[in-house]
């Protein structure tokens, strides 16, 4: 959910989210492919010069054609006659050269290939160069099977060739063979030492379009799981104004009202919602939706509770599409309690939001504002759309409505304060950045039992690189609430941040799993950190443990292309002996 599983997704001191940071803690280190679309964000615009250019030319030197068909002298072909073949075919390889230059691929074609042919066998070095620079010219010609055939003699001759790695890399996306498109430009980023932009975006790209196609059809298919109940209580806890959050009524509860309501305690025993009520707080959570459906096909007094109740369970088991149809007809529900419509619009655009349609969500909350004026969630979980809109000064708007409304709003001050933090924070503001930092100290001042204002000052702290400071408020959260796997991820990746303590940060990620085994966030960062040690095949049995536990089809693209990028490093390690450096 992306209104309540964290009230704010947060961000690190780099400016990244949270994922990117467990890719880049410690020294700045040379990342594999797992990090190729995370390394170095802020400096593609840095690095335009030459080796970020495409080279469309071939290699060798040529001056411009001569002549209209570039004839020789038959002085010049008797000299040409006496050269060893290697010479010869280094001229068939410059007068190739000459026609490329003007646009004349097919002589320059048959140029390269007389001298593939003259050129001896244990000369590779140069045969590479003629096969790559014969892929130049049929690339011009988008000719992409030849191109990549061609390349492929080239790299078979001088494995570790940049150039002719990256053109077939091209042609390989040409001819929608990701899998080993990924492969090749992941051996270049290696050699390049992830400098060159062109490399990196094309590294970028085709991941991200793995990653979707794969999370595209696994999430189609997935099974429904029920995450863990903190992670539940963690999400209602998010709304005030819910009410089907609320703990059961005496009367609706117990039979000893029976004298006074004899009708409280029937619906006690035929009423499907009110058991799933029971369950809730039994935490008994898989019964929720088939008792919610007894309720809902019944026509039961609380078919509107119901419907809201089981959008909110499937929505949590990731099953959006069932989600929407409850959702829409809660809202349509013109005589049901304003509370529940509200409730429902403030679901369903943080579920379009989830399914990036930012247009629909922000209708969504516009809407429930409208219907329900003084209700304290709409505002709190706009302020969240709006944070991740990057509409900061409107977040803080829609904060201060909320504590307007409900002043003991410890959430909503602590993510108040983060949103006008971040602000000032990349706006370079330093005396803006104290004041933030001092608001979190009233925060934490104010509301001493709130964990999520230890947790978001943490985050704050650890920007401004006192991470001392940081681990206390961590400490803080720990000791509110022990079972929040979460937190011990920020104090691991903290460590390893602060004191390169590996072990350390380690043996708290590893907590977090054993507090709660559906983390995915734990064994995400867990399958990064092992990226970075170069354990590749621990790293892609963490994030396929992270993928099976995604609770949406977009956080499931990122995790399978945080998988497939480790996976890519294995098979270029296997075929050319390339590894980045690891911690």
């Amino acid at each position: 959910m992306m209104a309540a599983s964290k009230p704010v997704e947060p961000q690190t001191g780099s400016g990244l989210p949270r994922w990117q940071l467990a890719l880049l803690v410690g020294t700045p280190i040379v990342l594999g492919a797992g990090a190729l679309y995370l390394w170095n964000r802020s400096r593609t615009k840095e690095k335009q010069g030459k080796r970020n250019g495409e080279r469309k030319t071939p290699e060798g030197s040529a001056s411009p054609v001569q002549g209209q068909h570039g004839a020789t002298h038959p002085q010049q072909e008797e000299m040409h006659l006496a050269l060893s073949p290697l010479d010869r075919a280094q001229a068939a390889k410059n007068k190739g050269n000459k026609y490329f230059k003007a646009g004349k691929y097919e002589q320059a074609i048959q140029c390269y290939t007389e001298a593939i042919s003259l050129c001896p066998k244990d000369q590779k070095g140069d045969l590479s160069t003629f096969y790559q620079n014969r892929a130049a010219a049929y690339e011009q010609q988008m000719k992409w099977t030849e191109v990549v055939q061609d390349c492929s003699q080239a790299v078979e001759l001088n494995p570790r060739y940049v150039k002719a790695l990256f053109r077939r890399a091209k042609a390989l996306e040409r001819l929608d063979n990701k899998k080993e498109c990924l492969e090749d430009v992941t051996a270049v980023c290696i050699l390049e030492a992830f400098q060159n932009q062109q490399s990196m975006l094309l590294a970028d790209k085709v991941l991200k379009l793995l990653g979707k196609e794969k999370a595209k059809e696994k999430y189609k298919n997935r099974e429904p799981l029920m995450p863990s109940p903190q992670f539940i209580k963690s999400y209602f806890s998010s709304f005030t104004d819910d009410i089907i959050s609320q703990p059961l009524q005496k009367g609706e509860k117990k039979d000893e009202d029976k004298d006074k309501e004899g009708e409280a305690a029937e619906v006690t025993e035929s009423s499907g919602y009110l058991r799933a009520k029971q369950y809730m707080e039994e935490e008994n959570y898989d019964k929720i939706i088939s008792e919610c459906s007894k309720e809902i096909e019944s026509g039961g007094r609380y078919t509107a509770e119901a419907l809201l109740l089981r959008a909110t369970f499937y929505l949590l088991i990731g099953n959006a599409t069932a989600a929407q149809p409850d959702l829409d007809r809660v809202i349509n529900m013109q005589d049901a309690n304003v509370k529940l419509r509200a409730n429902a619009l403030i679901k369903r655009g943080s579920m379009y939001m989830q399914q990036q349609q930012p247009q629909l969500s922000t209708q969504d909350f516009n809407t429930a504002a409208e219907i329900d004026p003084r209700n304290a969630d709409v505002y709190h979980h706009r302020g969240q759309l709006k944070i991740l809109l990057d509409q900061v000064e409107e977040a803080v708007a829609d904060f201060d409505e909320c504590i307007l409304l409900r002043p003991d709003s410890a959430l909503a001050q602590a993510q108040k304060c983060f949103a006008l933090y971040r602000q000032a924070y990349t706006g370079n503001n330093p005396s803006q950045v104290q004041k933030a930092m001092d608001g979190f100290e009233d925060v934490i001042r104010k509301f001493p039992k709130c964990a999520e204002g230890y947790a978001l000052y943490a985050q704050a702290l650890t920007d401004q690189q006192q991470f001392g400071k940081a681990d206390e408020m961590y400490d803080k959260c720990i000791e509110l609430e022990p079972d929040n796997a979460t937190t011990y991820v920020h104090k691991g990746l903290l460590q390893l941040q602060w004191k390169q303590d590996l072990d350390m940060g380690l043996e708290l990620i590893s907590k977090a799993i054993e507090i709660d085994n559906k983390c995915d966030f734990a064994y995400e960062t867990m399958g990064t950190i092992e990226v970075q040690r170069g354990n590749l095949d621990k790293a892609i049995d963490m994030f396929n443990k992270a993928i099976n536990l995604a609770k949406s089809e977009m956080e499931m693209a990122h995790l399978y292309s945080l998988c497939d990028a480790a996976y890519a490093q294995t098979e270029v390690a296997r075929k050319y002996g390339l590894k980045p450096p690891t911690l």
